[in-house]
């Protein structure tokens, strides 16, 4: 039997979430929810917008207790984590959407509610935690560590023995020495190439990369 399973954002991210989730038999897709009052009753791929975040007491008394976040996260992952808490607070359970065409070590964990799309490459030992993305053809080499609502952008690459803190960004063609901590909630510029460890909530750029300035907390 398939697993009734609802959205929380129904913008670009939840499409390509939702194309990978039609790949797995195992869900049923019942609904987006979205703050924007004027999505509801649109549909995203065929997906209906049932309202918004307050209709998530309702889904759950409806048998409704399996959840995807459909929001990615441009630098900023405040809103992401703030509709996971949310549906853990409802004893929700988060489903991890892996694309079929995602290269995933048997030896890497992945924690729940992750996003794992095409192309992408998790090497040996890499360990994920809740609420990650790993977007389009982006690289974590074998060890890397990387904390809940982790984003590693488009075409990211990782090199081994990383360390990522809780909700830092990485952005998209940004490179990663080897064996460098990157801060809980710093931002990596795009195509930023790091070659020494980034502080706590600071923002790096450039070619190799220098701190630009600190994110606000």
């Amino acid at each position: 039997m398939a697993i009734p399973l609802v959205g929380l954002g129904a913008g670009g991210h939840a499409k390509v979430v939702l194309e990978i989730l039609r790949m797995n038999s195992c869900f049923e897709l019942v609904g987006l929810l979205d703050s924007k009052s004027e999505l509801k009753g649109q549909s995203v791929l065929g997906v209906p917008v049932l309202g918004d975040d307050s209709c998530l007491s309702d889904l759950l008394n409806r048998g409704i207790k399996h959840f995807f976040i459909g929001v990615g996260s441009i630098g900023e992952v405040s809103l992401r984590l703030r509709l996971y808490n949310l549906a853990m607070a409802h004893d929700m359970q988060p489903v991890s959407a892996l694309h079929p065409q995602a290269v995933i070590s048997p030896s890497a964990t992945i924690g729940p509610g992750a996003t794992v799309m095409a192309t992408a490459v998790i090497n040996a030992c890499a360990a994920l935690g809740a609420n990650v993305i790993i977007n389009t053809g982006a690289i974590v080499e074998h060890d890397c560590v990387l904390a809940d609502h982790v984003h590693v952008a488009t075409g990211a690459r990782l090199a081994s023995a990383v360390r990522v803190g809780r909700g830092a960004h990485i952005g998209a063609g940004a490179t990663i020495r080897q064996g460098i901590t990157i801060g809980e909630g710093a931002i990596v510029g795009i195509g930023t190439a790091v070659v020494k460890d980034v502080k706590p909530h600071t923002i790096v750029v450039g070619v190799p990369a220098r701190p630009l300035c600190r994110v606000r907390e």
